[in-house]
């Protein structure tokens, strides 16, 4: 039984934290890398392969631990993933060259791994039919908003007692989410698995799943682009120091932040047969400014790019996940988050090291033109997947209208 009033969107604002938790402990270290790559000596590929280190075990992370979580319940499994990450945060502050700092990455990644799966089951197995695209869209956009506060939270402390306090505080944070989750996990719909006989599972031999997850990955890249990139390119070619950084990184997330209520928002305005078409074209077109970003010296101006691109993102995430949600049942809800989570996370190991050796060899131009290009070949992707008969097949009634 749902619970009644207020009361029934605690758990869904407590995996809102989650997701919020899960975003300042990433980007702790993208926040305070020309600090941190100045100390160590580490150079900007070197960098690139450590956030590969937390992409790749993202990717693992995030199909596993929505299968756990649908088949076993999120209670127990989500505690578990957050004290596995709580831990290997709080390491970063242990650590002291590349490899050190790509296993405590990596460790962190595969813990991280159950942040939206977690969101999207907890949504829409404790709110009601009405209630769940905001619910998803609650849960979900913690991210973008730890991204927001990441830098105002993480900049004094790294001040005050250096880069290796900023990880200890992050851990300290983690112990505390996990107290506040142990009392509002309670209720038996977060502990036992979900049941619906009718539920169509996704296959990965079903084109309409790949298109999905080209879309969300692709589509989605200029977010880890933006979120890895963009304080080595403001400290690099507009000479910003990390107070700077500190005071103006939490504006390209805002777009992040935005872009996932506006454009679930017209998402569930729209009621035309073709509207995941006519927006996935909308999106590609407007994808393509991101690419003058390089050729701007105004902090304004490369800020209110990055701001417009992370924006645009969150309008291929948005879409890509409300589309797949209608075709298959809640049931599967928590491990369909996971492979477009995880799907995201590979692209984006695949390209941070070819990202770093371009910001290395100053090559911006064409760095930003690939992170431009890569929502294009999402568009592309996606048209090619579901022109096919089978990407038609009819959508399950149970999932939810997602707006996240």
């Amino acid at each position: 039984m749902v619970p009644r009033g207020a009361s029934r969107w605690v758990p869904t604002a407590a995996m809102m934290l989650l997701s919020l938790l899960s975003y300042v402990d990433r980007n702790v270290l993208a926040i305070l890398s020309p600090t941190i790559l100045a100390e160590t000596h580490l150079t900007a590929q070197d960098y690139g392969w450590i956030i590969s280190a937390f992409s790749f075990a993202y990717l693992i992370g995030n199909p596993l631990w929505g299968l756990l979580l649908d088949r076993f319940g999120v209670r127990s499994g989500v505690a578990v993933a957050v004290a596995l990450w709580t831990c290997a945060s709080a390491a970063h502050a242990l650590a002291a060259g590349a490899v050190s700092f790509a296993v405590a990455r990596a460790v962190l990644g595969f813990g991280e791994g159950a942040t939206f799966p977690g969101g999207l089951r907890t949504a829409t197995h404790t709110l009601p039919p009405e209630s769940r695209a905001r619910g998803v869209a609650l849960a979900y956009s913690g991210g973008s908003l730890g991204a927001i506060v990441a830098p105002l939270i993480v900049t004094p402390v790294a001040l005050r007692w250096g880069w290796r306090g900023a990880f200890a505080c992050t851990g300290a944070l983690g112990v505390a989410w996990l107290v506040v989750w142990a009392a509002v996990s309670r209720r038996p719909e977060l502990r036992a698995p979900a049941h619906d006989h009718r539920a169509t599972t996704p296959s990965l031999r079903d084109r309409s799943l790949w298109a999905f997850m080209a879309a969300y990955a692709l589509g989605g890249l200029p977010i880890g682009f933006v979120i890895y990139g963009a304080p080595i390119h403001l400290a690099r070619v507009l000479h910003c120091d990390q107070v700077t950084l500190g005071h103006v990184l939490w504006l390209p997330p805002l777009g992040w932040e935005v872009g996932y209520f506006f454009w679930g928002w017209v998402l569930d305005r729209s009621r035309a047969t073709d509207r995941f078409s006519r927006l996935f074209d909308v999106l590609a077109l407007l994808a393509l400014p991101l690419a003058l970003t390089p050729f701007s010296a105004s902090l304004g101006l490369v800020l209110s790019l990055l701001f417009f691109g992370m924006f645009i993102a969150a309008g291929f995430v948005v879409a890509a996940l409300t589309e797949a949600t209608h075709r298959y049942s809640t049931a599967h809800g928590a491990y369909l988050a996971g492979l477009g989570a995880g799907s995201w996370s590979g692209v984006v190991a695949l390209t941070m090291p070819i990202f770093g050796w371009l910001f290395d060899h100053r090559a911006y131009r064409t760095a930003y033109a690939i992170a431009t290009a890569c929502p294009l070949a999402g568009w592309w992707a996606w048209r090619t997947l579901t022109a096919s008969p089978s990407a038609r097949s009819p959508a399950a009634p149970s999932g939810p209208p997602s707006s996240s």
